[in-house]
């Protein structure tokens, strides 16, 4: 079975996902951080943004999967830490924006997804256009929201946990902009699938968020089977 996690940033919908793939013994993709690798690849590469489309082509991007999560690389190198960081997430929502890289990305989700979900495991996929681009034929979806001020702290706590400086004000500002470039861009906007449940997590705690997720999708499974 496929589930498909969509949301904006902050909304938890990645700390979410790993869980629930832990809880169901499943994979854990995480679709944001191949952008973010591509992102980070095309700043350092010696592509401008007008050869966006021979970067992807020539670019080597390998996804390795394990019951903990998704390590990425880059042209051999794991560059799974170095895309955690603020600016990793920004040139994301950059590259994010064109066609080549989407076309590129999409099509790497839907082979590892299906790979998976055909040898019988659960696959969380996690992003901003799972269920409505990625994935629409999904078993089971989720749309993850929670008000913008309680998403900045999250991303602000974290950042300060593992020791970045970190200011709440421009974490907010820099929320706020993801979203409206996230909601407005050309290919893929992010949006809720019309067949979604919207699970907004403003007063849930991470464990509350997976029970509750957990429990659609074995109410989903016992339909299925009494069909």
């Amino acid at each position: 079975m496929i589930i498909a996690i969509d949301g904006p940033a902050g909304s938890g919908k990645s700390s979410t996902a790993r869980r629930i793939a832990r809880r169901l013994d499943g994979f854990y993709l995480d679709t944001g951080a191949m952008y973010r690798a591509v992102g980070v690849a095309l700043k350092d590469s010696e592509y401008g943004p007008d050869a966006v489309e021979k970067m992807v082509n020539d670019l080597i991007l390998d996804v390795e999967l394990d019951a903990a999560g998704t390590r990425i690389l880059v042209n051999g190198a794991d560059v799974t830490e170095i895309i955690r960081s603020s600016e990793a997430s920004k040139l994301a929502s950059s590259v994010s924006k064109l066609q080549a890289v989407r076309s590129k990305l999409v099509s790497e989700q839907r082979r590892l997804g299906r790979k998976l979900s055909e040898a019988g495991r659960f696959v969380v996929v996690e992003g901003r256009d799972i269920g409505t681009v990625v994935f629409p034929d999904a078993e089971v979806k989720f749309f993850m929201d929670a008000d913008p001020r309680v998403r900045a702290q999250r991303r602000h706590r974290e950042m300060e946990e593992a020791g970045a400086d970190s200011d709440l004000a421009q974490v907010l500002s820099e929320i706020e902009a993801r979203d409206k470039e996230d909601r407005e861009r050309e290919h893929s906007p992010l949006r809720k699938a019309d067949d979604a449940i919207a699970v907004d997590t403003t007063r849930l705690t991470p464990e509350e968020q997976v029970d509750i997720m957990v429990g659609v999708i074995a109410e989903t499974i016992q339909r299925s089977e009494n069909d």
